[in-house]
């Protein structure tokens, strides 16, 4: 069969079978360019980049400006809401906006907060193990959806019984946001979630300031009310919509992800219950071998050239993370998860002044679930196939069914 071009992949990804399984189109990539050209008018984007040097390149280098939509005044709510915030924004407003995250989401904080997530993780491997009692079938989903948003709900001092409340929307907003999930009913339930997020983050907003707490967003209400942090209320808003958005759906991604790999690999899990510090190692191959964000967009503030190829200015580009961490010129033998290999770099969190702010975070999250989970339940297994989600931009599942011993 002939080798097919760079659009006709591109088609495929987007297919049933290239959601599941975008791995054998990414080689394709490769071996066309680490920067594939697609024909003019026949994509939004002009080219795609899958090679390792050049996805790092593109996702460093602010000549590449982030985009939401070319209006600058968009009326759809899910849009208005994204685009304030600090990941749809290019410089100066990017890094003005970050510094006020920064200030609170210190080192020295998160340190502090490690023991938190450990007792969180366990806490939750309790309620697990009361659901998979008596040999009964759970869904591994359930927790990989729990312990993240209970970590960032802690985080920000979100009510625990909120937290379910939080699962609906957010899909919502990531269905719109997958390749080709521009359809209007995936519009407008969308824009009906971001309003009800917006509304919900100024009624906590608002609490804080009748009962000053000390969490996350309590610091970042009193910065914002000293006329210290340097934004104003609704890009505060804007942020948090966003910050716990990609906080929880991320890395629950990472946890089923993972399950599944190490799972199929029985000396793995072995090592990891014997040695709960290799989970750090695991976590981060993880990461590169299935990264949970697989779609980024940049558009060309100029005319430039990437890995040899010319890109006008104004022309978009898709980075595809998740090929670029198979690159074979990057790292031998790609395709096989290895958390011994010597490079477990990968562009999962992005890289350079938009490097992801939530990325110690998840790690943490990670660390500690695979950490605890085959010590608590050396037994457990898959029940049944899992079942992958169909988002491209996210890749992750919707169920998968396990036995817990």
């Amino acid at each position: 069969m002939p080798a097919r071009t760079a659009n006709e992949v591109l088609a495929a990804l987007g297919s049933e079978q290239g959601r599941r399984d975008p791995m054998p189109l990414f080689a394709e990539l490769h071996r066309i360019g680490p920067v594939c050209r697609l024909e003019p008018g026949s994509s939004p984007y002009a080219v795609v980049v899958n090679g390792y040097d050049a996805a790092q390149e593109a996702l460093k280098d602010t000549r590449f400006h982030r985009l939401l939509t070319a209006d600058p005044d968009p009326q759809d709510s899910v849009l208005r809401r994204l685009g304030g915030s600090m990941m749809f924004r290019n410089e100066p407003d990017h890094l003005r906006m970050r510094k006020v995250f920064q200030a609170v989401l210190t080192p020295r904080r998160l340190a502090g907060f490690e023991s938190v997530v450990d007792g969180l993780v366990t806490e939750l491997l309790d309620d697990l193990g009361k659901a998979g009692a008596d040999r009964l079938v759970v869904d591994f989903v359930d927790f990989a959806y729990r312990l993240p948003i209970t970590v960032i709900g802690t985080f920000l001092g979100i009510p625990r019984s909120d937290l379910g409340w939080f699962r609906d929307r957010t899909q919502r907003i990531d269905e719109y946001l997958d390749l080709g999930g521009k359809a209007p009913e995936k519009l407008a339930a969308a824009n009906q979630a971001a309003d009800e997020l917006n509304a919900y983050y100024a009624r906590m907003i608002g609490d804080r300031r009748l009962r000053p707490r000390d969490d996350l967003v309590g610091s970042l209400v009193h910065a914002l009310d000293s006329g210290t942090s340097g934004i104003d209320e609704q890009e505060l808003i804007d942020n948090l919509l966003v910050l716990v958005n990609a906080s929880f759906v991320t890395t629950m991604n990472l946890l089923t992800n993972g399950l599944e790999l190490l799972l199929a690999e029985p000396p793995l899990v072995d090592a990891v219950r014997d040695d709960p510090g290799l989970a750090a190692d695991y976590v981060e191959e993880i990461l590169r071998h299935q990264s949970s964000v697989q779609l980024i967009s940049r558009k060309a503030s100029i005319d430039l050239e990437l890995a040899g190829v010319p890109i006008a200015e104004g022309s978009l580009v898709l980075i595809l993370p998740g090929a670029a961490n198979r690159d074979p010129a990057r790292h031998p033998d790609a395709d096989t998860f290895d958390p011994g290999r010597d490079d477990l770099q990968h562009l999962s969190f992005g890289a350079g002044p938009f490097y992801c702010v939530g990325a110690a975070l998840a790690r943490m999250e990670g660390r500690a679930a695979f950490g605890q989970l085959f010590r608590r339940f050396p037994g457990l297994r898959l029940e049944s196939e899992p079942v992958r989600s169909r988002s491209l931009l996210l890749r992750g599942h919707q169920s998968m069914p396990i036995r817990l011993g």
